[in-house]
């Protein structure tokens, strides 16, 4: 079972870079995706970026594409958000979850991680 955490969430200024990371702790028994999602207050888990576990698939959100970029070092069982020119509408709790698929929804995700703030002031 994959056991993920999240890290590197802050605050941020507008315009400003942050890089969050994803950990498996638990060796996988077989390949799996790793995508990020985000959920501000008050809104629905959101699909941002996802990664195939040979690096060769990205998808990204349209909101965060040219902004963010993912990417995943199976070495050493990280994969992580690059964020660049953040935006106030940014801010909001960032998931990484594991899927069977590259692409997938939040509600056939395998498992989670507990989830790291991301606010971005203006």
């Amino acid at each position: 079972q994959v056991q993920l955490k999240e890290s590197g969430g802050g605050l941020v200024q507008a315009g400003g870079s942050l890089r969050l990371s994803c950990t498996n702790s638990a060796p996988p028994s077989r390949p799996f995706a790793v995508a990020w999602f985000r959920q501000a207050p008050g809104k629905d888990r959101e699909f941002v970026a996802t990664i195939s576990y040979d690096n060769r698939i990205t998808h990204y959100a349209d909101s965060v594409k040219d902004r963010f970029t993912i990417s995943r070092d199976n070495a050493k069982n990280t994969v992580d958000l690059q964020m660049n020119n953040l935006k106030p509408e940014d801010t909001a709790v960032y998931y990484c979850a594991s899927g069977t698929t590259v692409l997938f929804s939040a509600d056939k995700a395998r498992s989670w991680g507990q989830g790291t703030q991301v606010t971005v002031s203006s």
